[in-house]
């Protein structure tokens, strides 16, 4: 585990906190980042590599936010 997936967690809490993180995407990334280690954040993908993470965001970017 690297101190970035720390913080990862702590950008998902703080969007949950103030109330906004049903109006953004998040992505996460990075060697030792897992699917499993993604879910368990509450990301809503993770990439392998750069390239990985265009692939799910253009993928998640094919559904519109439901935003009220």
């Amino acid at each position: 585990m690297t101190t970035t997936m720390l913080d990862m967690k702590e950008v998902i809490t703080s969007l949950q906190n103030n109330g906004i993180r049903d109006k953004v995407r998040v992505i996460i990334g990075g060697v030792p980042i897992t699917q499993e280690f993604a879910d368990e954040i509450g990301a809503d993908a993770w990439g392998k590599d750069a390239f990985d993470a265009v692939e799910k965001a253009k993928k998640l970017m094919e559904k519109p936010l439901e935003v009220a």
